[in-house]
């Protein structure tokens, strides 16, 4: 935490990390003195004492103050905040007001974190700002934009979800790949799929094997062999395919196969021997 003071200031910041870096940040602001002026991507917001905002790194954003001003910066990394807030994109440029409430909470935590700094071990300093970061989840995530933030998290799932599918076949599909398409850091594919209670590998793996599950019980690609639809769908191994296939389903592709086929064609004598009865009843209904 760092605290700025001046007189009569006016500055712009343009962004020197990339959206999707590591390294992009959000910016906590606690106004501490005068009355100052925050904008980004076309939003503004004014600060007075108590007072608190957010700001992201990765973006140009500017600020005025007309007299003596004083505020501290917070800097955590945006993944956090994002999977934190549970918000994409995280609302910034809002006034979180210290005039009552949470927002009060959340400025004397503020102030008593950077007051305390020094004088706090490693577990105290992570312990107040593990208490610092819920009261301030809380204050944002009362507004309205939250709300619609949360619909452009699930908006990311089902994104990334669409993605993956249509580029199952290929072989190199995984966490950097989907980055780079989406526009956002590897960390944050990392959580979309952590709060799904699995790996990006893992989900990858479930929904190839569900298209080779799907493939295999297909009469119509009987001419097809097992480790070529393996390998259409991304395996790179037969002998892992299979191992992974059986420990899915609990049989070995070959056997499953054999078996799915068997029903199918017994169910296609079903169907053959419903048309037969069928057209004999009609023949037995028509007038002689």
């Amino acid at each position: 935490m760092t605290l700025f003071s001046s007189s009569e200031v006016s500055f712009q910041k343009f962004p020197v990390v990339r959206l999707n870096s590591e390294n992009r940040a959000c910016i906590v602001i606690t106004q501490l003195a005068g009355v100052q002026r925050y904008g980004q991507q076309g939003k503004v917001t004014i600060l007075k004492r108590g007072d608190t905002t957010l700001i992201d790194s990765g973006r140009p954003w500017s600020s005025d103050c007309g007299g003596d001003c004083a505020r501290l910066y917070l800097r955590l990394p945006y993944f956090l905040m994002e999977g934190r807030l549970e918000l994409n994109p995280i609302p910034i440029a809002r006034r979180i007001s210290g005039a009552s409430g949470l927002g009060t909470i959340l400025f004397s935590l503020s102030t008593a974190l950077f007051r305390q700094a020094e004088d706090l071990s490693s577990e105290e300093g992570a312990a107040a700002v593990e208490a610092y970061l819920k009261i301030l989840s809380a204050c944002v995530g009362d507004s309205e934009d939250a709300s619609r933030n949360r619909g452009g998290s699930n908006l990311l799932r089902r994104r990334i979800a669409t993605y993956i599918e249509s580029h199952l076949p290929d072989t190199d599909i995984g966490p950097v790949k989907i980055a780079s398409a989406m526009g956002i850091s590897v960390r944050h594919v990392h959580r979309v799929f952590s709060s799904k209670g699995c790996s990006v590998a893992d989900w990858i793996r479930e929904r190839r094997l569900r298209q080779c599950h799907s493939d295999l019980s297909d009469p119509h690609l009987r001419r097809k062999s097992i480790t070529e639809i393996a390998f259409f769908w991304g395996f790179n191994d037969s002998a892992h395919f299979s191992r992974s296939f059986k420990e899915k389903f609990g049989i070995c592709p070959r056997v499953f196969r054999t078996h799915a086929w068997a029903d199918s064609r017994a169910v296609n004598r079903l169907i053959q021997r419903h048309d037969v009865l069928s057209r004999q009843n009609v023949r037995y209904l028509q007038p002689s």
